[in-house]
């Protein structure tokens, strides 16, 4: 018996956050450390170039402008649709400024050059922005997203240091705010060695595209 086909809907949410998503992956790269002040809200992908020795898979799959696999992926809204504030609010400069607060905590790193990074971003309508990200996200898993988690957060403010120190900060201290937090009992080097073995095994979905990679 034949089964029911569904027929396509463009104008499904999910349709049309893959739109979004794909979207990005079109925009142009720029070097990280030296983007210009720009309005709006929006998502953003983050890639890799460099010698840090963990990365050498993100960088092989990432240089000579292949740009294949971000090493973090984000989302950038104004302050009130967090809050479910009304869908006019002026964006301001919330995404130039995000990449920004990422660049800062990259080149406080001991270890990471922001030379070595890349970003592509797109301005969006806030309702699209949750959705395209998590698309996104879910169809690279980043290391920074998922296996070293940290890099996105912020100071926890005076007084509110009481957590543990992300594993991100473990790996690449330098950020102040992070010393002090408690410590972890993993080490750096054991961080390194799950990152390293974490890039080995790569997406599925994006096979096709790193054997192309490969053979060029």
């Amino acid at each position: 018996m034949t089964g029911q086909v569904i027929p396509f809907n463009p104008l499904d949410k999910k349709n049309l956050g893959a739109s979004v998503a794909e979207a990005l992956l079109t925009k142009e790269v720029h070097p990280l450390g030296r983007l210009p002040v720009f309005e709006g809200a929006g998502i953003y992908a983050i890639y890799y170039t460099g010698s840090f020795p963990a990365y050498q898979q993100l960088a092989r799959l990432n240089c000579d402008c292949k740009f294949l696999l971000p090493i973090y992926v984000g989302k950038a809204v104004p302050a009130g649709a967090r809050m479910g504030a009304s869908l006019e609010l002026a964006a301001g400069k919330v995404l130039s400024k995000r990449l920004k607060e990422h660049a800062d905590s990259i080149k406080a790193a001991a270890n990471l050059n922001i030379d070595d990074f890349y970003c592509r971003f797109l301005v969006v309508d806030d309702i699209w922005i949750p959705l395209g990200e998590s698309l996104i996200i879910a169809r690279f898993t980043p290391i920074w997203n998922s296996l070293i988690d940290g890099f996105g957060n912020h100071n926890p403010g005076k007084g509110r240091h009481a957590g543990m120190r992300p594993r991100w900060d473990v790996l690449h201290p330098g950020r102040g705010w992070a010393a002090n937090l408690a410590e972890r009992a993993e080490t750096a080097q054991e961080i390194a060695q799950d990152a390293e073995t974490y890039l080995k095994v790569l997406p599925a979905c994006l096979s096709g595209q790193f054997i192309e990679a490969e053979g060029e």
